[in-house]
């Protein structure tokens, strides 16, 4: 754990929002209750550094909206029916990354790329493991990610599909044909993007961009505040693209910090 400074503490106090402080008050009363189930999980790193990933975990059934947003709050993520945040011993590149759809201002390559994809139709679908989406994202993981165990089927059943919260899933396509397919879990005052898989040979249109253009359009249309994309990882490129999203805010040292 880094050591905290006065200068430290000045800007954490000036960025934690009274939003943020009564959320962190209602978890750590959570967190006691629920503490005693999470368990530490080492494995490789999923993101391909040289470190081994920690991952602190437990499994839940059903849980409320506001649960789940204070999770989110305080820095979780969602795999499949467990909740989860890194404790690795090693590194601390996986940062958290949360933005307000109200305050944001795209540049002009977010405008470029909405532009050139004005050709895509977008609908909601559920989160089902039918023949089209799975192979499509067997596609994806196979150009993407081909390690052997990275399947549809593993992702899916394992990642996607979840009795915790309520996830829908939404369908990118041109001509009828599916290019995307977008997981999210949603709530009345939060998104979680969870995952986004696409047709590789469309990599040309910018489609991860397109997606987040996407959700931060239905958190305007539904009137969702925070829209939470998940990890930023500045040593990764597929994790990295999402600090180009202004406003946003990243969750260090426990404290969600505004970058401009």
């Amino acid at each position: 754990m880094k050591s905290t400074t006065v200068d430290d503490e000045r800007m954490k106090e000036n960025v934690t929002t009274d939003y943020d402080k009564i959320c962190a008050a209602e978890f750590a009363a959570l967190q006691n209750r629920v503490d005693r189930y999470f368990v530490e999980l080492n494995t490789e790193c999923p993101y391909g550094l040289p470190y081994i990933a920690c991952f602190y975990q437990a499994m839940f059934g059903p849980i409320n909206d506001r649960a789940m947003e204070l999770f989110l709050a305080a820095g979780y993520r969602r795999n499949g029916n467990c909740l989860y945040s890194m404790h690795c011993r090693q590194c601390s590149a996986c940062i958290p990354i949360r933005m307000k759809p109200a305050d944001f201002k795209p540049n002009r390559n977010q405008r470029r790329v909405r532009s050139k994809n004005a050709d895509i139709d977008v609908c909601l679908s559920s989160v089902d493991m039918d023949k089209e989406h799975m192979a499509l994202c067997d596609r994806f993981l196979s150009a993407r990610y081909p390690q052997e165990f990275n399947t549809a089927d593993g992702y899916y059943g394992g990642f996607f599909c979840n009795n915790i919260v309520d996830s829908i899933r939404i369908d990118f396509r041109i001509d009828g044909r599916l290019v995307g397919g977008s997981v999210i879990d949603m709530g009345n005052n939060w998104m979680n993007a969870v995952y986004f898989y696409f047709d590789p040979d469309e990599s040309a249109r910018s489609l991860g961009t397109f997606n987040i253009l996407t959700l931060i359009d239905m958190c305007r249309d539904y009137e969702i505040e925070y829209l939470y994309l998940g990890y930023y990882i500045k040593e990764v490129r597929a994790m990295n693209y999402k600090e180009r999203f202004c406003p946003h805010e990243l969750f260090i040292d426990g404290v969600w910090q505004q970058k401009m």
